[in-house]
Formats: structure tokens, C-alpha cells, sequence
């Protein structure tokens, strides 16, 4: 919910006038579409509520509000959200979805059965109970949980081919089949060779220079299979080169005419 505006302003903390405007604006949607009924998250009831004031000063049936509980996103912290990079998007491949769920944290298990899959309430407790009890492994239940994900999204086939992939990657040490491919425009390189920083950037694989310093520092960051430690490395372009960060991001990179992504 909305922080209470009265505690706020006696705490003398800021209130910005969007704040303000922002619900109002919300609210005179449901009198634009004379709304029954709005559902949204619990973060959104204060403005709901409001909605339900607005229709009544023009005269309209105030309407039933419907709040759904949070999704967290894969950090198990803040809410899912594209921005905060820690979501799972819908239209992802049966892989990429598969293998984000496999790297939740082990506390989210339940809430995204809970959340996100039909199964009955008695049989999700009944895995949380073995879960609890340590007869169903943590990594078990994620494979249940992704497989049931993947395949509502997609069908049980594909997250049979996921499941199966992500064995190959995690368990084998393997490489994806489905690598995407960046080529280094000539351009943005010093000759046959690119600073591992800039490269890390302009393949997305971090989103600043700062982060791809981070990354390198924590050891996240392997090229060929090998771990990077020099921040200052220069990347030979006289060949590709597979760059990988922790688990299941990977790119092949090579030295082209132009620069973007490719499959294959």
C-alpha cells in the first residue's frame, strides 16, 4: 500500500505533487470506462480506493476493487519488473524461461506455485510439507516448478527440450545449441582487438562499464570456458569467441563489417 500521506507529512518527509496527481489521473480512468470492477496489485489499493471516491462525485457506482498479492522477481527482493532486470517474461524461449526459474531463490519455490501454476492448494502444500521435511531437494522442486511453468506457456514438449538443455549446460558443463551471435563492428575496435569492458557493454551482457568491472572482479565473466580476472584484457577479434556470464548467459562474438545480433 501507499505510504500513509498524514505520517508522512507530520514525519516532515517529502511528498512530490505527483504523488498526488498520479492517483487521481488512475482514478479518472475508472469513471472514463464506468469500470465494475479494477484488479491490481496490493502496492495499488490506495489508488483503487480512490477510484471508487472519483465515481461517486460523478455519480456513477463506485466499483468492487480486487487486489492480488506481489509477484517478487528472481532476487526474491524487489517486486518482478523488466527494469530491475529480475523478471521472467512470458514470451521468453522455453529455455530462457526454464532456466531463470531453476535460479530463484529456494524461498520463492512455493509462492511462485502458489502464484503462478493451478495446481491444487492441497498438493502444493503437500510438496511444501516434503520440502520442509527434506524429502523433495530444492532443485527437484524447481524442475516441477519450471516444467509446469514452461509447458503452461508453451506446451510439454518444449520444456521437455528445455529441461533437457539445461542439464546439458549445468550439469555437463556443455554450451547452449542456441548461442546468440555479436559482431564487433571495426569501428568500436582497436584493429583485430577490443577492450573485455567495452565488449562486455556493447554485447548487453552488462549493462555499464561499471558493472562489467564488477563482474570481471567477482569472477562471473569466462571467455572459452576461462575465467577473466584483467580488467584491462584486450579480446583478439582474429576469431570468435564465446564470452559467458555465471550460468545461462552466453554470446559468440566476432569481428564483422556490421554490429548486431544474429541466430546461429
Amino acid at each position: 500500500e501507499r505510504d500513509d500521506f498524514q505520517m508522512r507529512y507530520l514525519r516532515k518527509y517529502p511528498i512530490g505533487l505527483h504523488e498526488f496527481l498520479y492517483p487521481l489521473m488512475q482514478a479518472y480512468d475508472s469513471v472514463a470506462l464506468r469500470c465494475d470492477v479494477e484488479i491490481g496489485g496490493t502496492d495499488q489499493k490506495f489508488n483503487l480506493l480512490l477510484g471508487r471516491q472519483i465515481q461517486k462525485s460523478y455519480g456513477q457506482s463506485p466499483q468492487v476493487i480486487v487486489t492480488m498479492p506481489i509477484l517478487e522477481g528472481m532476487d526474491g527482493k524487489e517486486k518482478m519488473s523488466k527494469s530491475l532486470g529480475n523478471y521472467i517474461g512470458i514470451s521468453e524461449p522455453p529455455y530462457q524461461m526454464y532456466s531463470k526459474i531453476m535460479s530463484i531463490p529456494d524461498e520463492l519455490i512455493f509462492r511462485y506455485f502458489q502464484l503462478l501454476t493451478d495446481l491444487p492448494v492441497e498438493e502444493v502444500s503437500s510438496k511444501r510439507k516434503a520440502f520442509s521435511e527434506g524429502a523433495l531437494h530444492p532443485k527437484e522442486a524447481k524442475k516441477d516448478l519450471a516444467r509446469w511453468i514452461v509447458s503452461f506457456y508453451w506446451n510439454r514438449s518444449s520444456a521437455k527440450a528445455a529441461e533437457d538443455e539445461f542439464e546439458k549446460v549445468f550439469a555437463k558443463g556443455e554450451l547452449p545449441q542456441d548461442i546468440p551471435y555479436f559482431s564487433v563492428d571495426a569501428r568500436v575496435s582497436k584493429g583485430d582487438t577490443i577492450w573485455i569492458i567495452k565488449l562486455l557493454e556493447l554485447t548487453g551482457l552488462a549493462k555499464t562499464r561499471s558493472q562489467a568491472r564488477r563482474l570481471i572482479e567477482q569472477g562471473a565473466v569466462k571467455c572459452d570456458g576461462e575465467k577473466l580476472g584483467d580488467i584491462n584484457l584486450e579480446i583478439s577479434l582474429s576469431r570468435e569467441h564465446v564470452l559467458q556470464i555465471g550460468k545461462r548467459r552466453f554470446v559468440r562474438v566476432g569481428k564483422k563489417h556490421e554490429m548486431g545480433f544474429k541466430n546461429g
